[in-house]
């Protein structure tokens, strides 16, 4: 792909989608989403926050 984005960010992207979509387009808590995210790929808790807080654009 040829996106700029990263396995990792693909990963978190895509699983957020899918917390979002069970729980009816509400809010993830980032706990939850790192913990799928977790069984995936194997990040800690800050490195999720820099992804998120890199894909928000801050």
């Amino acid at each position: 792909m040829r996106d700029g984005l990263t396995r990792t960010e693909r990963i978190v992207l895509t699983t957020l989608q899918e917390l979002q979509q069970a729980r009816e387009g509400r809010s993830v808590p980032t706990m939850e989403l790192w913990g799928r995210v977790v069984e995936k790929v194997d990040l800690s808790q800050a490195e999720l926050q820099a992804i998120l807080s890199r894909l928000a654009g801050r």
